[in-house]
């Protein structure tokens, strides 16, 4: 702790340094001979002024640069103040406290001690001494004017206080009495702090005299006119007014009181749970008392409204007949099994039942084939009302269940402004892109759909707007959704998953013939005489301008068609016809954006064919392999993933395993190096479906066999060589099929999956169940007739393994291989 010298700083001379707690002022400057009583509220600033009380009273005094700063370092704090002395400290009630401070010179800081609880600084006294001459003299009398008028015309100064000013003979504590009384900023008044020669000081405060008093006159003279403007016709005027607004009050009144009838009538009209009932004659009750303008009454105005507006019995009849079901079904999409069987399932239990709870399915797919398309359809065979929900970006809690009353402007949530706009309990609801939502500071949205979408609570949803309990449950909840892995799990738990594969070839023919050319030739004017699409014609444009799952971009190009075809019709006449063939297409559709099917056109070394799945359908993937002399290191390239990369490892470590069954040379590995390249290498690849496809390419780089370039392969590799099943199996080999593959290799334990792939795909591409890698390798790799690829089992090493048995014992002298 410091110490303060025993020195009264009325007795300090001119240049002494001394060590005093500062108070740092915010909005405040106080000046010499000037008492003030401040509050002070900030935990080091109290402990300045007890310091001070228990030493010797005085304390520096220094205003910050920016008041709005709470707590100043040495760089906020004006290094020019007032040395003053404490008269008075009174502790409030609320913890702050008030001090009574009168200051007593300038001083200013030399530097800032080292002190944790407050600021302790070392500052220099600077006495101002002058002897008043006669431009002194001039200047005490001219600002002694110009105070007077300021008084004059300033009704906050009083006569004494002037009176007091008048009679100050010391020029420097003239100049200081003024600048405290006048209505300057701080920075202002920091300037005049720091002038120390008296006379600079006296201008510089008749200079703001000045501009205060020509201030103070212009708003006097501005007063005077507005007066004036006032006058007879004015206040006639004014009068008028206010009648006219009495009158209108009344008439508002009396309009509210009809409104209040009316509003009355529609709550005993409209069919209320008991809870929504009570609550909306309780709020009437309070609107009834209030006044019309008020903003209280507003607000419970609209939340009467609201509760009014939402169909709480509001039901249309279901549509029970399958048979009209399946055909409207039939009519808006092509394909679709499975959800198409489902939604005619629960149309049979509801005639059965006459009561079920409304299922809550969630259609998983690739963008473009029929998710929110098939919602609408669903609504149109079961004759109820459609809404579709967007929650894609969704990231506030909020939007779901809305906000409380308590706020401005405060909504529902989503969910019920919609069934206000479904104007029935029982509508399809779409919940669109629901695993697009994300979570923030105010909430995770998908959480608040768990109970909107659990059929054991949605009975009753409480939404924090209308804080009464409302039932979902009689609501056909559809959403829909690109990828189940960025849905939540307890979310996924409450739906009934329904995958939409990419479509096929054909299918997607048939669906450009019966729905989009109809579609664009109606959207672009046109008659169907006008244009006339062949099947090869549409073939080309799938296989050469689009590369997708689903019919979107499908539907794009043909509209990109129509439009040229309509240009066209426009200028030669209205009966002119078009017809499209395969060799037209790049006339209307410009240079070939993709080409049909990537399988290699000729057996190749180390480069293999493997299948992927991505969001948009299935895609071949080639895999590269090249070796090159080295010192043993596996070199991995085309933006792998963790998991692809610790497939090729395990690839790779197969390889050794079964170099002597392969003819591999003892130690093949030590002086090479092998690099396994995925082309494509600004898209990101993850996945262990590759790791037979990776093992196939570094066998046939080893052995330099090639592979079979009309072949392709699936399934994760395990140290054993054993082949483990993998998913999106569908999407893959429709993939394949589009790429005019002919044989594919899936794991054994895909077998299952075989009855989702449509049998005219079958047909054209031979499918090979493989449980163990020798056999993808006997089946991949192009052999010369007669020639084996593995060596005869009586001259395999005994380190070998087995394809499915455990190692055995290495032999003493292989130890160190």
């Amino acid at each position: 702790m410091f110490n303060i010298t025993k020195k009264n700083p009325i007795d300090m001379l001119e240049g002494e340094k001394f060590m005093y707690p500062l108070l740092p002022l915010r909005d405040v400057v106080v000046f010499p001979n000037m008492v003030v009583p401040l509050f002070v509220g900030r935990d080091r600033s109290i402990k300045a002024l007890e310091y001070a009380m228990s030493h010797e009273k005085d304390i520096f005094l220094a205003a910050q640069k920016d008041a709005k700063v709470d707590n100043p370092t040495q760089k906020d704090i004006f290094f020019f103040g007032t040395l003053g002395t404490v008269l008075q400290l009174l502790r409030l009630p609320d913890g702050t406290v008030k001090a009574l401070i009168e200051g007593k010179h300038r001083a200013k800081i030399e530097m800032f001690l080292d002190n944790q609880e407050f600021f302790m600084v070392e500052v220099e006294q600077r006495h101002i001494t002058s002897i008043p001459d006669a431009r002194t003299v001039a200047l005490m009398r001219a600002v002694n004017e110009s105070f007077d008028e300021y008084a004059k015309l300033n009704k906050k100064i009083g006569k004494d206080l002037v009176t007091t000013v008048l009679s100050i003979e010391d020029p420097s504590r003239l100049a200081d009495t003024i600048t405290a009384h006048l209505a300057l900023k701080v920075i202002d008044k920091q300037e005049l702090l720091e002038s120390e020669d008296v006379n600079t000081r006296l201008e510089k405060l008749f200079e703001k005299l000045t501009n205060e008093i020509n201030i103070l006159a212009l708003e006097g003279r501005l007063k005077k006119r507005v007066k004036k403007q006032m006058e007879k016709t004015q206040k006639d005027y004014y009068l008028n007014e206010q009648m006219r607004a009495i009158q209108k009050e009344m008439g508002t009144k009396d309009d509210f009181k009809a409104e209040l009838d009316q509003l009355e009538k529609k709550i005993k009209k409209k069919k209320l749970s008991k809870e929504a009932n009570a609550k909306v004659w309780q709020e009437f009750k309070k609107l009834k008392m209030m006044s019309p303008m008020s903003a209280e009454a507003t607000v419970v105005r609209n939340y009467i409204d609201w509760i009014l507006a939402l169909p709480w019995y509001d039901k249309t009849r279901d549509k029970l007949d399958i048979e009209e079901a399946t055909a409207i079904l039939e009519e808006d999409h092509f394909g679709l099994k499975k959800p198409k069987e489902r939604i005619l399932e629960y149309l049979a239990v509801q005639t059965l039942t006459k009561k079920i709870k409304g299922p809550i399915l969630c259609l998983v797919g690739p963008p473009g084939v029929g998710k929110t398309s098939l919602a609408k359809s669903v609504a149109r065979a079961t004759g109820r009302n459609f809404v579709r929900l967007s929650l894609g970006g969704v990231r506030d809690e909020a939007e779901i269940r809305g906000h409380r009353r308590t706020y401005i402007g405060a909504l529902p949530g989503k969910i019920i402004q919609y069934l206000k706009k479904a104007k029935s309990n029982n509508p399809v609801f779409c919940l669109d892109e629901v695993d697009k939502m994300s979570m923030d500071f105010r909430g995770d949205p998908s959480a608040a759909l768990l109970e909107v979408l659990d059929p054991e609570q949605n009975f009753a949803f409480n939404d924090h707007y209308l804080d009464l309990d409302y039932d979902l449950s009689h609501v056909l909840f559809i959403t829909t959704a690109n990828t189940l892995y960025n849905i939540p799990l307890p979310l996924q738990d409450r739906m009934e998953i329904i995958r939409l594969p990419g479509y096929t070839e054909l299918e997607k023919l048939n669906i450009a013939e019966q729905f989009l050319i109809k579609k664009q030739i109606e959207q672009n004017g046109l008659q169907p005489h006008n244009i006339q699409f062949s099947d090869q014609a549409i073939l080309t444009v799938i296989r050469n301008y689009t590369k997708e799952a689903g019919v979107r971009n499908l539907e794009r190009e043909i509209s990109s068609i129509c439009r040229k075809v309509a240009k066209e019709i426009v200028k030669k006449g209205e009966k002119t016809k078009v017809n499209i063939s395969a060799n037209s297409v790049h006339k209307y559709l410009g240079v070939i954006k993709f080409r049909f099917g990537s399988s290699e056109d000729k057996d190749q070394i180390g480069v293999t064919t493997g299948l992927a799945w991505t969001d948009v359908g299935g895609e071949l993937l080639q895999t590269e392999a090249a070796i090159m002399p080295g010192k043993g290191n596996l070199v991995l390239t085309g933006k792998l993933g963790e998991v692809m990369q610790e497939s090729a490892q395990a690839a790779l470590s197969y390889v050794r395993s079964r170099a002597n069954q392969l003819r591999l040379p003892k130690g093949f590995y030590e002086k090479i190096d092998i690099h396994i390249h995925v082309p494509e290498g600004a898209i990101p690849k993850d996945g262990p479906s590759a790791g037979i496809a990776l093992a196939t390419s570094i066998v046939s780089a080893l052995t330099r066999k090639p592979v079979k370039h009309d072949i392709a392969m699936t399934g994760e590799i395990t140290l054993r060589g054993r082949v483990l099943p993998i998913g999106g199996l569908k999407e893959k080999i429709l993939a394949a099929h589009r790429g005019e593959i002919n044989k594919v290799l899936i794991p054994f334990e895909n077998k299952k999956d075989l009855e989702e792939i449509p049998k005219r795909v079958l047909k054209k591409v031979e499918i090979v169940l493989v449980e163990h890698m020798d056999t993808v390798l006997r089946e991949a790799l192009a052999l010369k007739e007669g020639e084996e690829l593995f060596a005869p089992e009586d001259s395999w090493k005994p380190f070998c393994i087995e394809p499915d048995q455990e190692p055995k014992p290495a032999a003493p002298e292989m130890t160190a291989h």
